[in-house]
């Protein structure tokens, strides 16, 4: 349990850490601060995900640096895709889209990122590990449990919390009925925004796209076209 634990710690960390990456790209190509992220707190899951799954396996290829960048661009390139792809499917939206960057493979990753992650994999396995675990060791055993279970219980709020509001705003896509694309997505805009923790998921990702809104004035504009010849035949 204790071990579980300490590797938690290191995910909630990682995730941190993947907060402050974001933020600062955002901040540095948008010139203005936006709390990135799926969760309401400050940190990136799929950071510390890729990270712990690093630490467990690459720590075996240290012999070869080369190995390492590689499979850290490999298995941090796949988890980026798998997310994606699974909340696609779970709310009906694509949370971050590389379509318009070169290389890329569905829009989901690209070449950029696998290098940049490839190169973080480096560090992680041969700098930043090595040391906050040293740092974390020195710690007493009963109050890293204590803070990790305390971080344990925040996450799965966070997590609950968060969820629920996606599915809400899935659920609030599929009860748009209006007749045009302008008006559509001026509507769903304002329904996102309403809410403040809805706002929030809106800023993280500006570039959101909603396969739902799409699927909708697909629908829209096919009834108007039947009602129109129906009533053309009349």
């Amino acid at each position: 349990m204790e071990k579980v634990l300490f590797y938690f710690l290191l995910f909630i960390i990682y995730s941190f850490a993947g907060w402050l990456i974001e933020i600062t790209v955002v901040r540095i190509k948008d010139k203005k601060f936006v709390n990135r992220g799926f969760l309401i707190g400050p940190y990136c899951p799929i950071y510390g995900c890729a990270s712990i799954i690093m630490i467990l396996y690459l720590s075996h290829y240290k012999d070869n640096i080369l190995n390492v960048f590689l499979l850290a661009v490999c298995i941090c390139t796949f988890i980026e895709y798998i997310i994606s792809y699974l909340m696609e499917k779970l709310f009906g939206a694509r949370w971050w889209d590389y379509s318009n960057r070169k290389f890329n493979i569905n829009g989901r990753v690209c070449l950029s990122n696998a290098f940049a992650f490839g190169f973080l994999g480096v560090l992680l396995i041969y700098l930043v590990n090595p040391f906050l675990t040293k740092i974390i060791s020195m710690i007493d055993v009963k109050i890293i449990n204590i803070i990790s279970i305390i971080l344990l219980i925040i996450f799965i709020i966070d997590f609950v919390i968060s969820f629920n509001l996606s599915c809400k705003i899935k659920n609030t896509i599929h009860k748009i009925r209006k007749d045009s694309t302008e008006e559509i997505n001026q509507k769903t805009k304002e329904i996102i925004e309403n809410k403040v923790l809805n706002r929030r998921i809106f800023k993280a990702f500006p570039n959101l796209k909603l396969n739902l809104i799409k699927k909708k004035i697909i629908d829209t504009k096919n009834n108007i076209e039947k009602k129109i010849e129906k009533r053309r035949k009349n």
